[in-house]
């Protein structure tokens, strides 16, 4: 059996199509965009609020144009698609204005790739993908885990039945996320800033479960800073299977701040009815370039084989930002249907408020409360 797995993300046939970025902080400047000319994409637009910041980030990238705001750029008629990476408060009016733009005439944008989380809570995102879909704008969130090469080859893995019927799976997180200015103004931090992350890499490997029970804390570091609640988080995750998933996002990770020595973190394992996997994924190492890794091993194998270790030169940070950009690249030139599009990102963010609700009310809460909830009210 071939010890390899599967786990770049496919690129498309036609990398000419003009990208426009909308923001120019660390996430575009430092993945996306290096991801983009690695792969040979073709961003040729670029604005921020901060004007200094999107001309530097397009001298460092060889972006010919910066606009002094969106509505110029979504207006180019060289950009076909827009990478918005702005905070989740801003993205929403921003995704909808282009919308509008549509409808009038006044942009040629096709597709969108948004940032996750894409609002501020499941209703906003719910309300933003019926936008996108009335303007006839095709929508793709970047859930950027799933495309982490471990994490796309496990689910290759999965797929093929190697592993056989999943039984238990968990992602233990223990590291200190850089958190950004914004996130003191939203009122919540961690469930849907990382945790985000683990739901949806067990959706994409499992579906979607039935119900999720979480237990929440501040993190000391944090609350020093701005007041939140969700901190530290425990979940678990029900699948009528049986199938059981667990997630801990550990944002203290003790005193590694405050002189103690560092253990940070974040790990996966996935056992199956015939065979388990155990993963380590490096962007808690960055800045440096610290590739995932993936180690398995299966009944299938014959007698003396052990564990097979694939490795990869590819890390999270950068290299897997290509993997949302390049599907909707692939849907919109009809090689590929997306994945990861507004309307399955809505069962993710689902999942997310379900959580929040699950730690607020001390209980398990179904997914479909959220869901059906959400449709009565539309």
């Amino acid at each position: 059996m071939n010890a390899s797995c599967p786990h770049l993300a496919p690129l498309p046939r036609d990398r000419s199509v003009g990208i426009g970025c909308i923001g120019a902080g660390f996430i575009m400047a430092d993945c996306h965009l290096v991801a983009y000319r690695a792969a040979g994409l073709n961003p040729v637009a670029i604005t921020s609020p901060r004007p200094q910041a999107a001309a530097e980030v397009a001298a460092r990238h060889g972006i010919g144009r910066v606009w002094p705001d969106w509505q110029r750029l979504a207006a180019d008629p060289a950009v076909a698609v827009v990478d918005v990476a702005v905070p989740p408060d801003v993205q929403p009016g921003i995704v909808a204005g282009i919308c509008a733009m549509v409808e009038r005439g006044t942009s040629r944008v096709r597709g969108i790739l948004a940032q996750k989380p894409l609002a501020g809570d499941h209703a906003g995102a719910a309300a933003l993908v019926r936008r996108c879909r009335e303007a006839g704008v095709r929508l793709v969130v970047n859930q950027n885990m799933r495309y982490d090469h471990a994490v796309r080859a496990c689910g290759d893995l999965l797929r093929r039945g190697i592993l056989g019927e999943p039984v238990l799976a968990t992602i233990d997180m223990r590291a200190v996320p850089h958190w950004m200015p914004w996130q003191e103004r939203q009122g919540w931090v961690t469930l849907r800033i990382m945790s985000i992350h683990h739901f949806d890499t067990f959706r994409a490997w499992f579906g979607t479960p039935r119900r999720v029970f979480t237990s929440v804390r501040t993190d000391p570091r944090t609350l020093a800073k701005f007041a939140h609640t969700d901190g530290i988080c425990l979940s678990i995750l029900e699948y009528d299977s049986g199938l059981r998933c667990s997630t801990l996002e550990d944002t203290w990770a003790g005193p590694a701040r405050e002189g103690a020595e560092a253990d940070c973190f974040v790990r996966f394992r996935v056992e199956g009815t015939k065979g388990l996997a155990l993963g380590e994924v490096g962007w808690p190492k960055w800045p440096e370039r610290t590739p995932s890794t993936l180690d398995w091993t299966t009944v299938h194998q014959p007698d003396g084989a052990g564990w097979q270790r694939p490795r990869w030169e590819e890390a999270w940070f950068p290299d897997a930002f290509v993997g949302p950009m390049a599907e909707l690249l692939r849907d919109l030139e009809g090689t590929a249907p997306a994945t990861a599009t507004g309307d399955d990102n809505l069962l993710t963010m689902a999942l997310v408020d379900a959580a929040y609700r699950s730690a607020r009310e001390h209980r398990a809460v179904e997914i479909a409360e959220i869901v059906e909830g959400e449709g009565r009210r539309g």
